[in-house]
């Protein structure tokens, strides 16, 4: 069988084996040397870091922006609010998006659309258009992420997916925690929005030179596209998100209201997903959960999520509002922590390449215990050198479990599935961050209003409020430990590094005639 390449780089689909993807050699790195990272993968990775470092580089204009706009604090936070839940109504869709389009369209429409929310952001006459460009930047944001796994997934053979996948997760861990010093930084020399006029030129050079260089990556299937499931899941997802951001804000029953309403579309969303498997053009293809280790995997990142990114919440809070950091002291005193984790990500990926996910994710889990024991424990005055170390062994806790998760967990999906499985672990991701926010919170906030009605002074309570906040992260991460014990021995479907290789050459052989 010869294979033959269309005018957009894509091999003809009628060429292809059945079942699998073909992938250029030269583009998907398996021209049978080891250890080094295909082309695509570093594109994506440096474009996946552009547009995360977004993220938060806002964090430190919010007090800039009340003044300019006349907003409230509330009103200013919905900078990162808007930008979440944009997040998590878009990313179930990008499953079906990726699938449908080819590799370099779906770069393109991704940076093009972040470059156009920039220059949104830049121009922005009044605070409401400012918002509608974090939107339009979250949703290219949303599309770059999931891109990044799959084709991670598709053109890595198995044998070197911990060591690329640790990359990656340098990349992820490394741009939030530089956002907010990047953008301390820009703001002593000028406006706010300097941020989007120094983002901009980075997002068009790294788009542009992309596209000059990327290459297609498997084929595409022209599905057709369920317009029910799409308005399911923007609000079913957005309107649960948007419920958990308001807790504590808002009249708890109307909170309680838009909670149940969203989790109610999205219990619809599920079932119409599963109706539209029956017929093969699923959204979000569910049969993903079908495989244990994918599922166990799924899990165990949803409770680490809780664990950490709401104990990420919390820390900053404390430094601020406790110890009366400012956003640029605080975002210099979090910053090794992530990136520490950046540093670990590939040798933690080598390390998983070689042993498995269990030696590494159990320790790791086992560390984050004692990073969040420690910071249930804090005062009024802990020296910071404690707090930094317990941050830092935190952060690098998280590198031991990020990197072997998300590599076994999309490593037992079969090929054809990659695009789903990477979009839900987006959405678990997204989903899961927000619960575990929203709840750390209703329990810092509830110990603080029982110490305060007890006669505690206010300033004690509120360091009580959060002691009992970081126990419950840790709860999560015990949980982390627990889930951690279900995952497989070994690395992944097959666990003869000469087999896979030989699997992999097979492949190419087969592809290529």
């Amino acid at each position: 069988m010869t294979a033959s390449l269309d005018t957009d780089g894509l091999v003809a689909a009628g060429d292809l084996p059945s079942g699998g993807l073909a992938p250029d050699p030269a583009a998907a790195g398996l021209d049978g040397a080891r250890g080094r990272t295909p082309l695509v993968i570093k594109l994506l990775v440096g474009a996946t870091f552009t547009v995360i470092l977004n993220e938060t580089i806002m964090t430190n204009a919010v007090p800039r922006l009340m003044v300019d706009f006349d907003i409230s604090p509330r009103a200013a936070q919905w900078l990162s609010t808007v930008f979440m839940l944009t997040l998590a109504a878009l990313i179930p869709v990008t499953g079906w998006f990726l699938q449908r389009v080819t590799t370099r369209r779906a770069y393109g429409v991704a940076m093009a659309t972040f470059c156009v929310g920039t220059v949104i952001g830049a121009v922005a006459p009044v605070y409401p258009v400012l918002l509608v460009g974090r939107v339009v930047q979250a949703a290219g944001t949303a599309v770059m992420m999931p891109l990044l796994m799959t084709t991670l997934m598709t053109v890595v053979p198995e044998r070197d997916r911990g060591r690329v996948m640790g990359t990656v997760t340098m990349a992820m861990s490394c741009a939030p925690a530089l956002g907010p010093a990047v953008s301390g930084v820009i703001l002593q020399l000028g406006s706010w929005r300097l941020i989007f006029v120094f983002m901009l030129p980075i997002a068009a050079v790294v788009g542009l030179g992309g596209l000059r260089l990327l290459e297609n990556i498997g084929e595409t299937q022209a599905t057709p596209v369920s317009w029910i499931s799409v308005v399911l899941a923007a609000a079913g997802f957005g309107g649960f998100l948007f419920g958990l951001s308001e807790a504590g804000a808002l009249n708890s029953v109307y909170v309680g209201l838009i909670i149940v309403g969203g989790l109610a579309l999205v219990a619809a969303f599920v079932g119409k997903q599963l109706r539209l498997q029956r017929v093969g053009s699923p959204l979000l293809d569910l049969r993903t959960l079908n495989h244990r280790t994918f599922s166990v995997s799924l899990l165990l990142l949803a409770a680490v999520d809780m664990a950490f990114l709401g104990s990420m919440f919390l820390l900053p809070l404390y430094l601020q509002d406790t110890r009366h950091l400012s956003s640029l002291e605080t975002g210099l005193l979090v910053m090794p922590g992530g990136l520490a984790m950046g540093a670990l990500g590939p040798p933690v990926g080598r390390l998983y390449d070689r042993y498995g996910a269990r030696p590494l994710v159990i320790p790791g889990a086992a560390c984050s215990v004692v990073a969040l024991g420690t910071l249930s424990q804090l005062g009024a005055h802990t020296p910071y050198l404690l707090l930094l170390a317990a941050h830092i062994v935190l952060m690098a806790s998280l590198a031991a479990v990020m990197t072997p998760v998300f590599s076994v967990g999309l490593g037992d999906l079969p090929t054809d599935l990659y695009a789903h499985g990477s979009s839900l672990f987006g959405t678990i991701m997204q989903v899961s961050g927000a619960i575990g926010t929203a709840l750390l919170v209703v329990i810092s906030q509830s110990r603080e209003s029982h110490l305060v009605h007890a006669g505690v002074a206010s300033a004690e309570a509120t360091v009580g409020g959060l002691r009992w906040a970081f126990a419950g992260g840790a709860v999560c991460a015990i949980a982390t430990t627990l889930l951690g014990l279900l995952l497989p021995r070994t690395t992944g479907r097959t666990t003869d590094p000469d087999a896979t290789e030989a699997s992999s050459e097979a492949e190419l052989d087969l592809a290529l005639g």
